[in-house]
């Protein structure tokens, strides 16, 4: 489990990896799936939506599991406002982009707001990623730079799968590596605060199984990667939610339960972390 990590390994380990959940609050059958991911599974970071319907209960939930790494999952697309409650966010990347072309859109102050929110609960942020990975337009990454400096919150997501699965769909594949166009423009505004060497995941959402978690963690490079996921239990909340990730949840929280996963992991050395455990020295 993730609180059993030791820096003296972490500095020994070639290929470490890092399996942060996001949605956190997104419902409580969610929130219970992530936990359960942590305490008996291979999951060790999550990131907080601070506009979930299940907010309150992921900050009791991560009161009573102090290992659980909490982030922030900043939302621009779908759900409610933060800043001003009686407004909904845009209900669309495409609405967002919308938006953000006619100014309609308090960007940086919103995403503030929900990182004080999720401050002012009594959780310390280690990381930062968005929904829908909206810190892709030139925009919303600004503002994220700008608060995760202001907030020290040192580590950003830069969501570039490493490797192309022949086995995606030609769509996604081709977003991801559409995706991969904006890595300069990451380099630069990023500059100053921190990422993993690699990332994975963003292919497989929504097929992600034993089998396929299992392919990717053979061919983890060395280095440190994120291994984003979306666990849950599809309980009541879930299945009336706003979300295509439904039944694939208790697929991924299953995968990442497995023991082969576990085995995987033994045979290849992969050394399971999080974002508050690797200090200043620790990665180089």
């Amino acid at each position: 489990m993730g609180g059993d990590i030791r820096l003296s390994d972490v500095r020994l380990s070639k290929i470490r990896l890092i399996v942060n959940a996001d949605d956190f609050g997104f419902t409580r059958d969610v929130n219970a799936g992530i936990v359960e991911a942590h305490r008996r599974g291979i999951l060790t970071a999550t990131t907080l939506m601070a506009n979930g319907d299940g907010f309150e209960d992921a900050v009791r939930l991560a009161g009573e599991t102090p290992s659980l790494d909490i982030g922030v999952h900043l939302v621009l697309v779908q759900g409610r406002s933060v800043l001003d409650p009686r407004r909904e966010l845009p209900a669309t990347l495409q609405a967002l982009m919308g938006a953000l072309w006619r100014r309609e859109l308090r960007v940086y102050d919103e995403l503030a707001a929900q990182v004080r929110k999720i401050v002012a609960a009594g959780i310390r942020p280690s990381h930062l990623d968005t929904h829908k990975h909206t810190h892709l337009l030139p925009p919303v990454l600004s503002a994220v730079a700008r608060i995760a400096r202001e907030f020290n919150i040192p580590w950003v997501r830069r969501p570039f799968d490493f490797g192309i699965d022949p086995g995606t769909r030609l769509t996604k594949r081709g977003v991801s590596v559409a995706m991969r166009l904006m890595r300069p423009r990451f380099a630069s505004t990023l500059d100053g605060l921190r990422f993993t060497d690699h990332f994975t995941g963003f292919q497989i959402t929504g097929t992600l199984n034993e089998g396929s978690l299992a392919a990717t963690l053979e061919k983890l490079p060395p280095g440190l990667t994120e291994f984003m996921c979306h666990p849950g239990h599809l309980g009541p909340e879930l299945r009336g939610a706003a979300t295509r990730l439904k039944e694939s949840r208790a697929a991924e929280l299953a995968a990442l339960l497995s023991p082969r996963t576990r085995t995987v992991l033994e045979q290849r050395g992969i050394q399971l972390m999080n974002y508050r455990q690797i200090g200043v020295t620790d990665l180089g």
